[in-house]
């Protein structure tokens, strides 16, 4: 079969690692696009090996696995050049909590102690994924890996090139990294009633309520990716913050904020006429809003336009 194979003849237990392997590349790049590249390109390889060869693989997961894991340091290790040409800020894809829900179960192959394991949940969310933006691309690896899919050192070792003791500092890097800024472990009851009011005090242009919710170190970030209009830079602070979100609501009466859960919480997609525009969602620490996401780049809302036709425009 050439390499150029339609994924659709991939025999069963090749083809069923497909949304596995998704769900892992999704986790360490970022976007749903460059997943489905990262996927494509390691079947790609798969088919590019001899008959002979495929069936000397003992264990077809954990070469996929492998394989995946290595096309995703490649994507990472060149991300920051292309981060330079992007425009505005970058921020990774919301996706619905439950996007991927199964897809890392059996990947363990050795025990791992709970309190070095992040939920499922919280690894698809905006918190942690923005925390894993400033990881080099060795920790990120290594914290998806080991933290979320539990795999054990010495296999993370072979696809990183470091040492098992390297790839173990890698990981408590990481995990501290994750822990330090507060993105795991949140009361989600909270954060989802602190949301609740966020959208109420905006739909109703309430700003001494808006501002009451927001944290004075609040930060909103909104990425459009050069499609269309956003904040180029951070908009920073109460004041800033409560009238840039006021401003975008009575820009158009007809938005629709719908609430949806994902990997933070309650979030709300944002749809005008029937078209999803955006997903606006929110960390909460201390029961006040400490960061604002407003994600409009359309190639980063695939998971909620379904078979709405979606522009081009990822990272790079």
């Amino acid at each position: 079969m050439s390499a150029e194979a339609d994924l659709d003849e991939v025999p069963g237990e090749v083809h069923d690692e497909r949304r596995r392997l998704l769900s892992l590349a999704y986790r360490m790049l970022g976007t749903t696009a460059e997943a489905e590249d990262a996927v494509q390109e390691t079947y790609v390889r798969w088919y590019r090996m001899t008959e002979a060869e495929r069936a000397a693989v003992v264990n077809p997961q954990a070469w996929l696995t492998r394989v995946a894991s290595r096309v995703c340091l490649d994507v990472l290790a060149s991300a920051r050049h292309r981060r330079e040409r992007y425009v505005g800020e970058w921020l990774p894809e919301p996706v619905p909590a439950d996007l991927f829900a199964g897809a890392a179960d059996g990947s363990a192959t050795a025990p791992v102690d709970p309190f070095e394991r992040i939920s499922l949940d919280e690894s698809v969310s905006t918190a942690v994924l923005v925390v894993m933006e400033a990881m080099t691309p060795a920790e990120r690896v290594a914290f998806v890996l080991h933290d979320v899919f539990a795999f054990p050192f010495a296999e993370i070792a072979a696809i990183v090139g470091r040492t098992p003791a390297a790839v173990r500092q890698l990981a408590s890097s990481a995990r501290r990294r994750v822990r330090e800024h507060g993105a795991v472990g949140l009361d989600r009851r909270d954060h989802d009633d602190v949301v609740r009011a966020f959208a109420h005090a905006a739909g109703t242009g309430d700003l001494a309520r808006l501002t009451a919710l927001l944290d004075p170190a609040v930060t909103l970030r909104s990425d459009g990716g050069g499609v269309v209009s956003a904040a180029r830079r951070p908009v920073l602070g109460i004041e800033n913050v409560a009238r840039f979100v006021l401003g975008v609501v009575r820009k158009d009466d007809g938005l629709v904020f719908s609430p949806e859960r994902t990997g933070d919480g309650l979030a709300f997609v944002i749809t005008s006429k029937g078209a999803v525009r955006g997903v606006l969602n929110l960390r909460v620490v201390d029961g006040l809003v400490r960061d604002v996401w407003i994600q409009v780049n359309p190639g980063k809302l695939r998971a909620w336009t379904a078979a709405q036709p979606v522009q081009e425009g990822g990272r790079s």
